[in-house]
């Protein structure tokens, strides 16, 4: 009998990648969830028998679904899908009941050996579709931005087990935000930040090929304490601490996102000089402070949250709109699984 498949994801790219390398048997059954929430009143319409589930969505999370499933009795097989690869993610979601757990982007090959014992894969199974994108289109359309949120969360997820086992924590990883602006619409995009909290930031220049922009991480002074007590440091927290500890959670999250997204998209980035934009001001201050630095740009905001610590620090990745061209045609190929 062929098993009813439900994946639960809030990004469409993530989705379709996953149904693509299905077994083809199995691609008649299979529903699809964009939140928890949703998922849940799949599965009490329909048998279930495996979800691939996503950690991070709006509405309802990953979390919360599994907590559900356990209180409600429901019995399904569940595999989380996830961009947030800590140590304690992983622990948690085994503790509420899932099988397995995969990184995202999921291969073929890691599905099949999980799904081996339940159907067999042909090679005609193996074979994808390739999707692109146009290259020649000047806005940011839904399925563009999808695609770049679900790369985001991705690199997302490994920057923040980095720091995770740097600092022995577990990291919040909200939904990465995706728009095109304008430098005017900058401290919007920082809506997550206090506009009246003190904040420091740094900026750091990338380049690849065909792709330019800064990366701008941004922390409030009120996690300078927590973050000297978590690396171990005894001593009196001054300017010149605060500028090295904000250089260090820089250095961490700023390079481990890069490299994620380079891996996805196949291309190398040069960094250049970290420059610091401004320690102990509004946000407002900073970003009118340097606004000449940038202009329209694709914006990838990422917020980062330490569970039990009063640490939150914003990282954004400004590409130039020159860039968007080479992006399109990169990215065109993450639905190509062959």
């Amino acid at each position: 009998m062929t098993p009813a498949i439900l994946i639960c994801d809030d990004s469409n790219l993530a989705r379709k990648q996953l149904a693509r390398i299905l077994p083809q048997e199995w691609q008649a059954t299979v529903f699809f969830a964009g939140h928890g929430a949703d998922a849940l009143d799949t599965i009490k319409a329909h048998t279930i028998d495996w979800l691939f589930l996503d950690l991070n969505m709006p509405v309802m999370d990953g979390y919360q679904v599994l907590a559900e499933l356990k209180k409600l009795g429901l019995s399904l097989q569940v595999v989380v899908v996830s961009g947030d690869i800590q140590p304690e993610a992983y622990e948690r979601v085994m503790a509420l009941g899932a099988k397995a757990f995969l990184k995202k982007p999921v291969s073929a090959t890691e599905l099949t050996a999980l799904l081996q014992t339940e159907a067999p894969v042909s090679a005609e199974d193996k074979k994808r579709q390739r999707t692109y994108i146009a290259p020649d289109r000047v806005q940011l359309d839904n399925e563009l931005r999808d695609v770049f949120q679900e790369v985001a969360n991705v690199a997302m997820g490994q920057a923040g087990d980095l720091l995770a086992r740097l600092l022995n924590v577990f990291v919040r990883l909200p939904i990465p935000n995706v728009n095109l602006i304008e430098v005017s619409e900058l401290t919007m995009a920082l809506a997550s930040v206090d506009p009246n909290s003190k904040t420091s930031a740094v900026c750091q220049g990338f380049i690849g090929s065909g792709v330019a922009g800064e990366a701008l991480l941004i922390l409030t002074d009120s996690s300078f304490q927590d973050i000297a007590r978590l690396l171990n440091y005894h001593g009196e927290v001054n300017n010149a601490v605060e500028l090295e500890l904000l250089m260090d959670i820089a250095n961490i999250l700023i390079g481990a996102v890069l490299k994620g997204i380079a891996e996805q998209v196949d291309m190398s980035f040069s960094q250049g000089h970290p420059v610091v934009l401004g320690q102990h001001a509004p946000i407002t201050e900073l970003i009118k402070a340097n606004a000449k630095r940038w202009r329209t740009t694709l914006t990838i905001e990422l917020s980062y949250g330490i569970e039990r610590f009063d640490i939150n620090c914003d990282l954004l990745l400004l590409f130039t709109e020159d860039s968007l061209k080479t992006l399109r045609y990169k990215l065109a190929f993450l639905m190509d699984d062959a």
